[in-house]
């Protein structure tokens, strides 16, 4: 068994493992590269296996840098399965069809304003591509073992961090190899922790929060504060949130926070028509969370869904105060960009980040401190006040990490440390390796393993 790390080394985006086996070859997770200009490029090169050879490909979760690159994948030729949990094939049918839909909006947005160094300016892939890959989906149960063919086989486990969110453990003649995906906290609010591992002969473990440990404080009053003080002097939060697990706990607080009387009873717009068909299938994966039924219905009714673009437009004429959700998270497209256009250049105002921001993305650079970014070819000063919720990361920290690590009955082979920048996935390596005296490893963009 052979594994090359086609994505997710030195950066947190674009997960690929490629796994072959005798003339098997299957791809472990299919995302697109965000972040920095030379790692976007890579969506625009050539793969670097080709899709027709691929024979199935198994996804860990439906947030783009992990699925989005499936449309483009199946548009050169993948003719295989895509296997994944029910969850995560519902949120793919959401989530692609928009991503192929707002990279056409985009394209059509910059050639109209003339600001792309392209001409004309493409999308990556369309709706219509995004609508057609759907057809390669194939759920399957939590547990139930899946064949591929070759003495290779393979489980979903639930991993947390997202509903649906699974990690994969690959079996192959005696030899077991653990994908984590996205490793979920132990005590997330809403999402369910990660199941327990006892063993594995190889394991590729996230890095992303390697190198911290998330804030102690309640992110409910932490919320609130910001709020409340934003409100005072008139201004309006807008939240640049991931579709798929940040607006929905972010709703969640809100709706605790207006019913305790803790915040006023100020209007919270949820400009994503995505993201609210993603909060109702909470209430479908009821086993996958924390929430009673009741607490999904209310968080459900916490925002008004913002549905049209016009409507759209005149959140950004609002003097008043409110609270805007809305995708991407990173700042690096979608409808927060107008927001961000609108209400950064008013100190009145606050911009609040609730998730890992990756290097190269407008949310890595405002709370880095910058004091303009560059948004559909201009530039845009950032006047308002830049705050963070990074205790509403739906990634393990590093303790949270060393401590799931610990129901290992005896060490891996091998562990492979991704998906974290250089520095996270380091620190990382030098803890497993202090702590448990494992063999750890980090490897680089395109490397390749045999797994004995």
């Amino acid at each position: 068994m052979r594994i090359q790390f086609l994505g997710a080394t030195g950066t947190v985006t674009g997960s690929k493992y490629l796994i072959s086996v005798g003339s098997k070859r299957i791809l472990v997770d299919c995302g697109l590269f965000e972040g920095l200009k030379q790692l976007r490029l890579r969506n625009w090169e050539r793969p670097l296996v080709d899709p027709r050879e691929v024979d199935a490909i198994i996804l860990t979760h439906a947030h783009l840098d992990h699925s989005g690159y499936l449309p483009l994948f199946a548009k050169r030729g993948f003719k295989g399965r895509v296997y994944c949990t029910h969850a995560t094939e519902d949120l793919c049918r959401i989530l692609l069809p928009d991503s192929g839909y707002l990279q056409e909006e985009e394209a059509e947005y910059a050639n109209r304003r003339g600001f792309s160094k392209h001409s004309p300016a493409l999308p990556l892939y369309t709706l219509r591509d995004a609508e057609v890959c759907l057809g390669a989906l194939f759920p399957v149960a939590y547990h139930a073992p899946v064949d591929l063919g070759e003495g290779l086989r393979f489980r979903l486990l639930p991993a947390g961090h997202i509903l649906g969110a699974a990690m994969v453990m690959l079996e192959y003649g005696g030899t077991s190899v653990l994908l984590s995906g996205d490793l979920g906290r132990p005590a997330d609010p809403v999402i369910c922790a990660p199941e327990v591992v006892t063993h594995a002969d190889y394991l590729v473990l996230e890095s992303t929060y390697g190198d911290r440990l998330h804030d102690a404080i309640d992110p409910k009053v932490a919320l609130g504060e910001i709020i409340n003080r934003t409100a005072a002097r008139g201004g309006s939060v807008i939240i640049p949130a991931f579709a798929v697990g940040r607006a929905q706990e972010i709703l969640y607080y809100l709706h605790r926070l207006k019913d305790e009387g803790t915040i006023a009873d100020l209007p919270v717009y949820l400009n994503s028509p995505m993201a609210a068909d993603v909060t109702g299938l909470y209430l479908k994966y009821q086993s996958e969370h924390r929430l009673s039924r009741s607490e999904c219905e209310a968080t459900c009714k916490t925002a008004h869904i913002v549905n049209s673009v016009e409507e759209s437009e005149r959140l950004n004429t609002r003097t008043t105060p409110m609270v805007v959700i809305s995708a991407s998270g990173m700042a690096t497209g979608g409808r927060v960009l107008h927001h961000l256009r609108a209400f950064a250049p008013d100190p009145k105002n606050t911009i609040l980040f609730t998730g890992f921001q990756a290097a190269g993305t407008r949310g890595a650079a405002m709370l880095a401190g910058a004091n303009e970014v560059k948004i559909h070819g201009q530039y845009v000063p950032i006047r308002a006040e830049v705050a963070s919720l990074p205790n509403l990361s739906a990634h393990a920290d590093y303790a949270e990490t060393l401590a799931w690590l610990r129901n290992f009955a005896k060490a891996p082979r091998q562990v492979f440390l991704t998906h974290g920048e250089p520095v996270a996935a380091d620190a990382l390596r030098h803890r497993i390796e202090e702590k448990f005296r494992w063999p750890c490893r980090v490897p680089e963009y395109r490397d390749a393993c045999e797994l004995s």
